[in-house]
């Protein structure tokens, strides 16, 4: 199992996934998960990826195979960062695309706008608004946390998540693997970084940007397209259905037009 060993006691375990030529020196594409997840999630990109680009999948911190954070941990978009960092370090992988999905895609912002020497494009999936002015709903769901733990929300929430045309067995999977994340881990992520206020950051992005979102769904297209037109140099794919988890309903057609929007780039 590979892991990286961040002092003092943290393990990062992430995967590499490299089906190209072994003669090639190809380009690397990091893939950032969404909240209560792993690098497992991106299953359904891999085969489509891997051929053409070398993959690194990390486990965040405190999630999946990773070390569980605990509930006192001062979480920070940076400190997540900085992991992504060290790996890439010990890869000796220089520059790299980000592709991030749904909450994740708020670190990758800053993680592009911060490390412009390290990013070469940002894809940005199912990704919420870059700042979210009510914290209201924040106690309600930590104390759901705390009362039942991750699985009994991602019950309440997972359909909706994955949209109408998903089979009841795929939510059935996605609800009983999002409820083994550490409880611990929830409490701290969720108000410092699903509820940070990133728009400054956006403006500071200048790496090419690709932002995919449904048409129907969480997170109204028009609402997207608003912080989206901030970042200089980005696109927006407006795609069909009403999944708010749109990398992993359709992650055909997302990696397809990942592979678009890099080749464009090339080309």
């Amino acid at each position: 199992m590979p892991t990286l060993r961040i002092p003092p006691d943290f393990d990062l375990h992430y995967e590499v996934d490299d089906f190209t030529a072994p003669w090639t020196k190809p380009e690397t594409i990091l893939l950032l998960h969404g909240n209560s997840e792993s690098g497992l999630v991106w299953y359904g990109w891999v085969p489509h990826l891997a051929r053409r680009f070398r993959v690194v999948r990390p486990d965040m911190r405190g999630y999946g195979q990773s070390t569980p954070m605990p509930r006192d941990y001062p979480w920070s978009i940076d400190a997540i960062i900085s992991d992504y960092l060290k790996l890439m370090e010990t890869l000796e992988i220089q520059d790299f695309h980000v592709v991030a999905a749904k909450i994740s895609g708020i670190v990758a912002s800053v993680f592009a706008a911060r490390h412009p020497e390290r990013v070469r494009s940002l894809t940005l999936v199912g990704t919420p608004p870059p700042w979210r002015p009510s914290r209201d709903s924040i106690k309600p769901l930590l104390d759901e946390f705390e009362q039942f733990g991750v699985e009994h929300w991602a019950r309440r929430t997972m359909a909706d998540r994955l949209g109408g045309e998903f089979p009841p067995e795929g939510v059935e999977w996605w609800i009983k693997f999002m409820g083994r994340t550490a409880t611990s881990s929830q409490i701290g992520f969720i108000p410092a970084i699903a509820w940070a206020d990133i728009r400054a950051d956006l403006l500071k992005i200048r790496c090419p940007t690709l932002v995919m979102t449904p048409e129907a769904g969480h997170w109204p297209v028009e609402g997207t397209r608003a912080w989206q037109q901030t970042i200089p140099n980005s696109t927006l794919r407006v795609l069909p259905g009403n999944s708010y988890h749109v990398a992993a309903s359709a992650p055909e057609l997302c990696a397809r037009e990942t592979l678009a929007f890099i080749a464009q780039l090339a080309g």
